[in-house]
C-alpha cells in the first residue's frame, strides 16, 4: 500500500486542509528579483538627503516630475552620464519658450568646442568647475537639486534631460564583434 502511495495513485493521496498552508517553493517567481532600486546604493550623504527630500515630494505631490526625479536619484553612475555644455546649449535652442529650467540627474562638463555658452539656468548634481565658471560668466545659474526642489516643486518650467550612455568607451566592446567566417 505505501509503495503505490509513492506512485501517485490519487485515490490514496492525503487529502489537504484548505485553510493550511503547506510550504513549498514558488517555482513561477525563483530567483527573480525585483528590476529597480527603490534607494541608492552610494553612501554619499547629500544624495541620501535628496533621496529623502524627493521621497516626501513624489508623495505629496501630484506630480510625475518628482517621481522620474526619484527613479533617476537611485540610479548608478554608468546610468548617470555627463552632460556636456554644447548638449544643454542646443537643447536650450529647442526646448519650449516656457522651459526655463535644465534638470540633469548628473554632471555637467565643460566642452571647449563651444565659443559661446547662451544665458541659462541649470540643476545638475554636480558641476565641473570650467563649466559652472562658463555658465556663471554667459549670465546663467547653476542651481544644485535641493535647490530646484525650492525654486520649483511640482517641476512646473523645468526640462530633465539625459546624456548619452552608450557613449562610454566599454560599450564599443560589447557584443559579438569583427569576426570573419562565422
Amino acid at each position: 500500500m505505501a509503495s503505490s502511495y509513492k506512485k501517485g495513485r490519487p485515490e490514496l493521496r492525503k487529502q489537504a486542509d484548505p485553510t493550511t498552508l503547506t510550504p513549498g517553493i514558488d517555482l513561477d517567481r525563483h530567483h527573480v528579483r525585483d528590476s529597480h532600486r527603490k534607494a541608492p546604493k552610494s553612501d554619499n550623504p547629500y544624495l541620501k538627503l535628496l533621496v529623502k527630500l524627493y521621497k516626501f515630494l513624489a508623495r505629496r505631490t501630484d506630480s510625475n516630475f518628482n517621481r522620474v526625479l526619484l527613479r533617476r536619484l537611485f540610479t548608478s553612475r554608468i546610468n548617470r552620464p555627463p552632460v556636456s555644455l554644447s548638449r544643454l546649449a542646443s537643447h536650450k535652442a529647442h526646448a519650449p519658450e516656457n522651459a526655463k529650467i535644465l534638470v540633469i540627474i548628473g554632471t555637467i562638463t565643460d566642452d571647449t568646442r563651444l565659443l559661446t555658452v547662451p544665458e541659462m539656468t541649470v540643476a545638475a548634481l554636480r558641476f565641473t568647475a570650467t563649466a559652472r565658471a562658463r555658465i556663471q560668466k554667459a549670465g546663467g545659474e547653476c542651481l544644485t537639486i535641493d535647490q530646484l526642489a525650492l525654486r520649483a516643486p511640482k517641476g512646473s518650467n523645468c526640462v530633465l534631460l539625459r546624456g548619452p550612455k552608450n557613449a562610454r568607451e566599454a560599450v564599443k566592446h560589447f557584443g559579438f564583434g569583427p569576426h570573419k567566417h562565422k
